[in-house]
C-alpha cells in the first residue's frame, strides 16, 4: 500500500479562456490531515471536484493509486460539499439509511457513523430542525458510510461558531488517527494550524505544498495568516521580476 493518497502533476482546469487551476504539482500523504487553504475564488472547490472525479481536467491526477474519476474509487472517497446534502424532511437516521443503500452499507454502519459524529441523541430528529453544526455532522456522517479511505471536505465548518468548529476539527483529528486521509478546504487561516500539511492556493496557483512546520520556518512567521501573506508577496515580487 502506497503512502501517497493523492498525486497531481501539471494539473490544469480551464473554463473558457480562464485558467482556474494552473499546472499544479503536489502530493497528499495517506493518514494525514491536509488543509487546502486560500481565499474565496482561489480554485479550492474546483480542485476538490477534480479529485473526486466530477471536474474535467488536464494533466496527471492520481487518487488512491487510480486515475481520478475511476469507477473503483466510488466507495473509497467520502465527499462533503459546502451545502448540506441531506433531506430536511427526513430524520437523521432515515437520511443515513437512504444513503447507506446507495453505497451498499448496512444498519450497523448507520449506527456507527451516527455514534462517530455524536448525533445519537438526535438520530430520530428531523434534519430540517437541526442546528447548523448538527447538520454539518449529518453531512459528515453520510461521507463516512462504507468507511472510505479518503475524505474530501469542502469548507465543512463555514458559518459555524468557534466552539462548533473546534469540535469538528477534533473529530477530523480522530479520523486521521484511525488511518483516514482528510483533505479539508478553508479560507479561515487559524484552521490551518490544525493541519499537518498545507496546500496554499491563490488565483489557481499553489504557493505552498508542504508541512505547516516548514512553512512557518521558511517564512519566519508564527501564524499561517502572516506566512500566507509573505508567500503572496514573494510570488508577486517574482512575477514582477519575470516581466522585466
Amino acid at each position: 500500500m502506497t503512502n501517497i493518497a493523492i498525486s497531481a502533476k501539471g494539473l490544469i482546469v480551464k473554463k473558457g479562456k480562464q485558467c482556474i487551476l494552473n499546472e499544479l504539482d503536489f502530493v497528499v500523504k495517506s493518514g494525514t490531515v491536509t488543509g487546502l487553504i486560500g481565499p474565496s475564488g482561489s480554485g479550492k472547490t474546483t480542485l476538490m471536484r477534480s479529485i473526486i472525479g466530477v471536474q474535467k481536467c488536464k494533466g496527471e491526477l492520481s487518487v488512491l493509486g487510480n486515475p481520478a474519476g475511476h469507477k473503483s474509487l466510488r466507495k473509497s472517497i467520502g465527499y462533503v460539499t459546502q451545502s448540506p446534502a441531506v433531506y430536511p424532511d427526513l430524520t437523521v437516521q432515515q437520511n443515513l439509511r437512504y444513503f447507506a443503500t446507495l453505497v451498499r452499507s448496512d444498519k450497523m454502519d448507520v449506527k456507527r457513523v451516527i455514534d462517530t459524529v455524536r448525533l445519537t441523541d438526535q438520530r430520530n430528529q428531523v434534519a430540517g430542525s437541526l442546528s447548523g453544526g448538527q447538520m454539518a455532522r449529518v453531512s459528515l456522517a453520510v461521507a463516512l458510510l462504507g468507511r472510505p479511505e479518503l475524505l474530501v471536505l469542502d469548507e465543512p465548518t463555514v458559518g459555524l461558531d468557534p466552539v462548533l468548529r473546534n469540535e469538528l476539527w477534533d473529530l477530523f483529528a480522530e479520523l486521521a488517527s484511525e488511518g483516514r486521509t482528510l483533505l479539508i478546504s478553508s479560507h479561515v487561516m487559524d484552521e490551518a494550524a490544525r493541519c499537518e500539511n498545507l496546500l496554499l492556493l491563490r488565483d489557481g496557483k499553489l504557493l505552498w505544498k508542504d508541512s505547516l512546520k516548514k512553512l512557518l520556518a521558511a517564512t519566519k512567521k508564527n501564524d499561517v495568516g502572516g506566512a500566507f501573506v509573505t508567500m503572496i508577496n514573494a510570488a508577486e515580487k517574482a512575477e514582477k521580476m519575470g516581466k522585466k
